[in-house]
C-alpha cells in the first residue's frame, strides 16, 4: 500500500396485543383478543432477506450460504434470528451517533422482531403468491452488468498454510480512449483467501515497475532492481478501488466517476491468507463507465502513519494523524483499514481552536473491513484538517491476537499492523490527483 505522509500516501416474538388493561368497567368484549397471525417467509422475511442480505448470501457470493429460497433459508432460521438479534448481521460497526450512511444495511428494531417472530413460530413457509419480486441481479456481481472485466490472465497459486507475500499482477486494459469508471467491483474467485485488495491505476507514462511481468503473478522479492522491490509497497498512483470481504461496490453518483487515461493498465495487489486449503485466485474487477463526461473527478486519499510502535500487552494504544486540505473537496466515503489488533477507528473535523466533530467513530472488525459512503456528500473547504484516530489491543485478551509479547510496527502481513485512514473525496474534473495538491492562491 502507499506509504504516502498524511495524504496521498434477545429478540423477543411480536407481541400479541390483546385488550389493554385498565381500571373500571370495560366492555364486554374487552377480554377477547384477536390472535394476529404469525410472520411468514414469503410475505414478512424474504422482502426483508432480499433487501439486506442477498447480495452475499446467494449463488457466487461470499456468504458461507444461500438464502434466496425457502428451502435454503428454513434450516438456519434459528441462527439468523440469533444472529440479527446480537447485531452481528448483516455487518455494520459504525457507532450510530456520528454519520449518516447511504450503504447502511443495518435492520429496524422491527425487522429483526419479525425475523425472531418467525423463528420461534416455526418459520412456516406462508402463501408463495406472497413473495416480492426477485432482485434482478446481474451473475455474479453487486453493479449492473459490467461493461469491461479485467481479469487476472493467469491464476495465483495459494498455499495451504503460511504467510503470503503481497502478489501483484498487472493487467492492461486495452483502452484506446479515456474512460471515467461510475462502478466498479472486484470480485475474487477465491474470497476465503483475499484478505483485501487494491486496484491501481497505472497511466501509460507511468515508470512503476515498468521492468516488472505483464499478466502475471509477481511479488517484490521476485524484483531483481531493488528500487521495484521498494515500489512495489510505495507508489504515486491512483487506486480504482479496495476491496476487503463486506465491502461494497463503487458506485458514484450521476456526475462523478474514476478517471482511467487511455492505454492504462490495472495493477491488482492481493493480500492473500491462508485457511489450511490450498487454492488459485483469479481476480476480477467489473467496470461500469459513465454516460458522459463527470463534472467531478473521484480520487481516493489516506491519512496514514506508518511509524506506528504498539507496545506488547497494551489493551488501549492509540495511534493518530493528521492532514490539511490543500483545496476545496467533496467528502464521499470512509474506508479504515487495520490489521489483526485494531479495536477501534474514528476519523474527525478539527476545527482552528481544537474542536472535533467525530465524522465516523467504527468498533473495528478484522473479518469485515466496510467502507462508509456519507448519504450526503460533505463539502470541506480548503484548509479543513481532517484526522484519524485508530486503538489497538496488543494484550493477551485480544483473541485474534498472533503475540501479545510482540513489539508491533508497520508491515504488510496480519501478523504486523497498518493505520490507514482512506477516503474518497470528488474534485473538479479538469484536476488530476497533483494539481489537488497545490494550493491555490488564496487557500
Amino acid at each position: 500500500m502507499k506509504r504516502l505522509a498524511i495524504f496521498i500516501a434477545a429478540a423477543l416474538p411480536l407481541v400479541l396485543m390483546g385488550a389493554a388493561r385498565q381500571t373500571g368497567l370495560a366492555p364486554a368484549h374487552a377480554n377477547k383478543s384477536t390472535p394476529i397471525a404469525p410472520p411468514t417467509f414469503y410475505k414478512d422475511v424474504l422482502p426483508i432477506l432480499q433487501d439486506k442480505c442477498q447480495s452475499c448470501h446467494r449463488s457466487g457470493r461470499p456468504a458461507p450460504m444461500p438464502l434466496v429460497t425457502y428451502e435454503q433459508t428454513r434450516p438456519w432460521a434459528g441462527k439468523i434470528a440469533a444472529a440479527v438479534d446480537m447485531k452481528m448481521m448483516p455487518p455494520w460497526f459504525a457507532d450510530p451517533r456520528y454519520g449518516t450512511f447511504a450503504n447502511d444495511p443495518s435492520l429496524s428494531a422491527e425487522q429483526i422482531k419479525t425475523i425472531a417472530a418467525w423463528a420461534d413460530t416455526g418459520a412456516p413457509p406462508g402463501d408463495t403468491s406472497d413473495a416480492p419480486a426477485p432482485p434482478k441481479w446481474s451473475e455474479g456481481w453487486n453493479i449492473p452488468q459490467p461493461e469491461v472485466v479485467v481479469k487476472m490472465p493467469k491464476p495465483v497459486p495459494i498455499p495451504a498454510y503460511g504467510e503470503v507475500e503481497y502478489t501483484y499482477e498487472i493487467v492492461p486494459t486495452h483502452f484506446i480512449e479515456d474512460k471515467w469508471v461510475q462502478m466498479a467491483e472486484v470480485r475474487p474467485s477465491r474470497p476465503a483467501h483475499v484478505h483485501h485488495a487494491v486496484v491501481y491505476i497505472r497511466p501509460p507514462d507511468s515508470p512503476w515497475l515498468r521492468h516488472a511481468p505483464l499478466g502475471e503473478a509477481f511479488t517484490a522479492s521476485m524484483l531483481n532492481d531493488p528500487d521495484e522491490r521498494r515500489q512495489a509497497h510505495e507508489t504515486t498512483s491512483d487506486l480504482l478501488l479496495v476491496y476487503a470481504p463486506g465491502s461494497a461496490p463503487d458506485r458514484w453518483r450521476d456526475g462523478m466517476a474514476k478517471f482511467v487515461p487511455a492505454g492504462s493498465d490495472l495493477v491488482f495487489q492481493m493480500h492473500y491468507t491462508t485457511n489450511g486449503e490450498a487454492a488459485r485466485d483469479e481476480s476480477s474487477v467489473g467496470l461500469v463507465f459513465a454516460k458522459s463526461p463527470p463534472k467531478q473527478r473521484v480520487v481516493t486519499l489516506q491519512l496514514n502513519n506508518h511509524a506506528l510502535m504498539i507496545p506488547p500487552g497494551v489493551d488501549d494504544f492509540r495511534v493518530e494523524v493528521q492532514g490539511t486540505l490543500p483545496n476545496d473537496a467533496t467528502l464521499l466515503s470512509l474506508f479504515p483499514h487495520m490489521h489483526l489488533r485494531g479495536k477501534r477507528f474514528e476519523y474527525d473535523i478539527v476545527d482552528k481552536d481544537g474542536g472535533v466533530e467525530p465524522l465516523l467513530r467504527v468498533d473495528y472488525h478484522f473479518h469485515w473491513q466496510l467502507s462508509y459512503k456519507l448519504a450526503e456528500p460533505r463539502e470541506l473547504k480548503a484548509g479543513t484538517k481532517l484526522r484519524a484516530v485508530a486503538w489497538y489491543d496488543n494484550s493477551k485478551n485480544n483473541p485474534h491476537n498472533p503475540d501479545p509479547d510482540k513489539l508491533v510496527t508497520w508491515g504488510d502481513q496480519t501478523s504486523q499492523e497498518m493505520m490507514v485512514g482512506f477516503f474518497d473525496v470528488a474534485i473538479p474534473a479538469s484536476m488530476d490527483k497533483w494539481q489537488f495538491f497545490v494550493p491555490r492562491k488564496g487557500n
